[in-house]
């Protein structure tokens, strides 16, 4: 049963890769969306991994992650303003 949380944040992980294609190549507002896409799916990864190795230090990591990447988002949607 807990495997299939490993399966799952492997999964999750493999997903960003597509995201990062997005952020490298498209215009900064989509770049933008991209970076809080992959923000919600590390932190989703990071709770998979959690579950399945039953580490509660795990959940501490995920929920600071989905903390920083909301706080990312803004910062850069406020220099994303910015720019000329």
């Amino acid at each position: 049963m807990k495997e299939g949380f490993l399966i799952a944040a492997s999964a999750l992980l493999a997903g960003l890769l597509p995201l990062l294609a997005v952020g490298m190549r498209e215009p900064p507002v989509d770049g933008l969306v991209a970076l809080e896409l992959a923000g919600a799916t590390t932190t989703l990864a990071l709770v998979c991994v959690s579950v399945g190795t039953g580490s509660s230090s795990a959940t501490g990591v995920a929920l600071l992650m989905a903390l920083l990447s909301w706080v990312g988002g803004l910062l850069f949607a406020r220099f994303l303003d910015r720019t000329p």
